[in-house]
């Protein structure tokens, strides 16, 4: 991190946990395994007889492949525009691609860390971190 704080030391930067990719990217794979099906079973049975255009089917298949992709491509960016620093003197949350945000948080400004991790997350290494912070800038 090139603005560090005099005295501060990096810990840790990275990006969410990978498990955040695959929660966002269930939808198009459901679509392009569906498609596929279809494409090879329904359509491919039912061509002549429903009167669709010739490559219909290609067309069809090429179209909902580019949509996945490009979902694909828009999840990637956004997962890699998010970036969690911490150091030894605060927490930094930067979020955005075009638009950039940054959250700072004091260390000594954290009261509490809890963690929740089910079991699956456990297995995958995954969990949610909130943190919490006192309402008042007094700390009391």
């Amino acid at each position: 991190m090139s603005n560090l704080l005099p005295g501060e030391n990096l810990i840790l930067k990275d990006h969410p946990h990978w498990v955040v990719l695959i929660k966002s990217v269930w939808l198009p794979i459901v679509a392009v395994i569906l498609v596929v099906i279809a494409d090879f079973t329904i359509l491919e049975q039912n061509y002549n007889t429903w009167n669709l255009p010739l490559h219909f089917r290609t067309y069809f298949t090429l179209a909902v492949l580019a949509l996945a992709l490009l979902w694909l491509i828009v999840v990637w960016i956004r997962w890699q525009s998010t970036t969690y620093t911490l150091t030894d003197q605060r927490i930094k949350i930067e979020t955005g691609v075009f638009g950039r945000q940054e959250k700072v948080i004091p260390i000594d400004r954290v009261q509490d860390c809890t963690t929740r991790m089910s079991v699956l997350g456990r297995m995958l290494g995954a969990s949610a971190a909130p943190s919490s912070m006192p309402a008042n800038p007094s700390g009391v």
